[in-house]
């Protein structure tokens, strides 16, 4: 009964439309065709990807380089909500991001840091540069540690990847502080691609490769939700202690087939 009665769709990118890697990346056999088989069918899509290395609008001309029909506003990602954050609050960030994310926080006053914003930093994520980010942390009354994720590793062609919640961690212990998470699997993340989506959560589904950010989140939201068996799935998340999909599909291309029969 999990296809029945849905409007919208929630995917996750990175594992569910392509494997990432130096090269750009690979698409997962069948995702190009499936998002064209969504869109055609009249229900709604929005990407809601956790992605930090690039800004939404190359991210976005790398998909539709690798075949994806996707715009800018079908992308729910975590650097324009901090932003926002930013804004609402009068936080100055020590930013410790990719360089490619950069132009996301250009309008954000950086001046004398009151916080720091982690986002997977790829490279960046130096001794030197985590020292740096510590150091303004410990040197604050209350610290302030803003997270873009707290994934613990993702896919790349070449293999798995360390993600930003493990140098997250690194900061949390040393400076005994608890992040705060823009992105997958915070709720008013989710909650807010469900508004840019237009669809109540019991109307929605969540198609994602991430057991805990993907699944957990949106089923903390009130969606259904599956895991693909592609990107970073691995066969023990399917003995996951606390988080138990609404089904597992082999695929995005298969999650849709068995959405659209149920149109």
């Amino acid at each position: 009964g999990w296809a029945r009665a849905v409007r919208g769709l929630l995917l996750d990118v990175s594992g569910v439309l392509y494997d990432s890697g130096a090269d750009g990346g690979v698409p997962i056999a069948g995702s190009a065709e499936a998002v064209r088989r969504i869109k055609a069918s009249g229900l709604k899509l929005q990407l809601c990807t956790n992605e930090t290395q690039a800004t939404r609008e190359n991210f976005v001309r790398k998909l539709r380089g690798l075949g994806f029909d996707v715009s800018v506003a079908e992308v729910t990602a975590p650097a324009p909500a901090a932003c926002r954050l930013l804004r609402e609050r009068g936080l100055r960030p020590h930013l410790l991001v990719h360089d490619d994310l950069l132009p996301e926080f250009a309008e954000v006053d950086k001046t004398n840091p009151n916080c720091v914003v982690l986002g997977d930093a790829a490279e960046n994520f130096t001794y030197a540069n985590l020292n740096e980010a510590f150091r303004v942390l410990i040197g604050m009354e209350k610290p302030v540690l803003i997270s873009l994720g707290k994934g613990r590793y993702y896919k790349e062609t070449d293999g798995l990847k360390l993600d930003v919640g493990a140098y997250m961690k690194a900061l949390e212990y040393a400076c005994d502080v608890q992040a705060e998470v823009v992105g997958k699997p915070s709720k008013s993340f989710f909650e807010s691609a469900l508004a840019e989506l237009g669809v109540p959560p019991e109307q929605a589904i969540m198609i994602g490769d991430d057991i805990v950010s993907d699944v957990g989140g949106a089923q903390q939201c009130g969606m259904r939700a599956l895991q693909v068996r592609t990107g970073k799935y691995r066969p023990s998340d399917e003995n996951h202690p606390q988080v138990k999909p609404d089904a597992y599909v082999n695929n995005l291309a298969e999650a849709v087939d068995i959405i659209l029969q149920h149109l």
